[in-house]
């Protein structure tokens, strides 16, 4: 796909040209790398911020659970509840 940008400031297009430069690449490849860091960062940050949330919300249940039942009972309830209907070779 071919695609074509306007009213990109100078100092930019100056600064991509000499990164272009220093690690021997054209300037569309600087560019392609660059677009594909910056959204791969994105990407990252966000699953970060997700995890972080997660956390929060989960750490607000840490030592809270109370069952009177065994961690047997307790996982042979979690395989139950999972295998209804289905035969399962464990």
């Amino acid at each position: 796909m071919n695609l074509t940008i306007r009213n990109i400031p100078e100092e930019v297009i100056n600064s991509i040209k000499k990164k272009a430069e220093i690690n021997r690449r054209s300037l569309n490849s600087e560019i392609l790398i660059l677009l594909e860091s910056s959204l791969l960062e994105i990407t990252k940050e966000r699953q970060a911020e997700i995890a972080k949330k997660q956390m929060s919300a989960l750490s607000k249940f840490v030592g809270k659970w109370n069952d009177d039942r065994s961690t047997k009972d307790i996982i042979a309830d979690i395989y139950e509840s999972r295998t209804v209907g289905s035969d399962v070779v464990l």
